[in-house]
């Protein structure tokens, strides 16, 4: 019966894929809640051991639009609407070029690019930007808008951007809230102009984001019993060999 309903949730895929997503659903909303961080880029990579990366991508932003979403509404008091409103603007004339590179690049270069953009979040230094005048806000939301069409989790350059405005906790956390779900909603709007069938996934879609909640939860409770370092170092070396091998593919793929 339980192999059934699994099957049921996305023909596409085994019973056993369909666990290891809804898995890796939980997994990730317990590492961002317990962690803060690397639960939406270990999701990404994580479904794309079962999903080609031109259906993961748009996916995951259905799952992480969810997610913010909640965050923001509990929050909506203290959103920086002048900043959340410079950031529209570029997210707007980003998703525009995006969806042009998007057309351009073959499945290959952007499994590849997702790779190669996942280990340098790992590894490399996240640039920051000078701190906020609204040309350089604008500047922000449309290159990470742009490339969130491509690789998917660009909220660490965006959570980049943030700190370096000095924000009370409360007004960061509810202002990114907003301005990545406003990016995750453009990104399933582009993918939906380009054809994208979300329809086919609804009922997929609503159960991931039904599990990754209990991970929420879970990653609430437990928070307090965790070693953060050596869990991040674990999750660190996870999301390494996992970029790689999305790297390395996507070459194979692509030469």
């Amino acid at each position: 019966m339980l192999d059934t309903f699994l099957t049921t949730l996305h023909p596409g895929l085994t019973a056993g894929a369909t666990a290891g997503l809804l898995l890796l659903s939980l997994l990730g909303s317990f590492v961002s809640a317990a962690f803060g961080a690397g639960g939406g880029a270990l999701l990404l990579v994580g479904m794309t051991l079962w999903l080609p990366i031109t259906a993961a991508i748009p996916l995951h932003g259905v799952i992480q639009l969810g997610s913010n979403a909640g965050r923001m509404g509990v929050m909506l008091p203290h959103v920086q609407w002048p900043l959340f409103g410079a950031f529209a603007v570029g997210a707007v004339i980003g998703v525009v070029a995006g969806s042009q590179l998007l057309v351009e690049l073959p499945e290959g270069w952007v499994e590849a690019l997702l790779g190669a953009f996942i280990l340098y979040s790992l590894w490399g230094r996240m640039p920051l930007p000078p701190r906020g005048n609204r040309g350089i806000t604008v500047a922000v939301g449309a290159v990470t808008n742009a490339l969130t069409l491509l690789v998917g989790a660009t909220g660490p350059l965006v959570a980049a951007y943030f700190r370096t405005l000095h924000l009370h906790r409360l007004r960061h956390v509810a202002t990114f809230s907003a301005c990545m779900m406003l990016q995750h909603s453009l990104k399933i709007a582009a993918f939906g102009a380009l054809g994208f069938a979300f329809g086919d996934y609804v009922v997929f879609l609503a159960v991931m984001i039904g599990v990754g909640f209990i991970g929420t939860l879970l990653g609430r409770a437990t928070v307090q019993r965790l070693n953060d370092q050596l869990f991040r170092q674990i999750l660190r070396i996870l999301l390494t060999l996992l970029s790689l091998r999305l790297l390395i593919n996507g070459l194979a793929g692509a030469l």
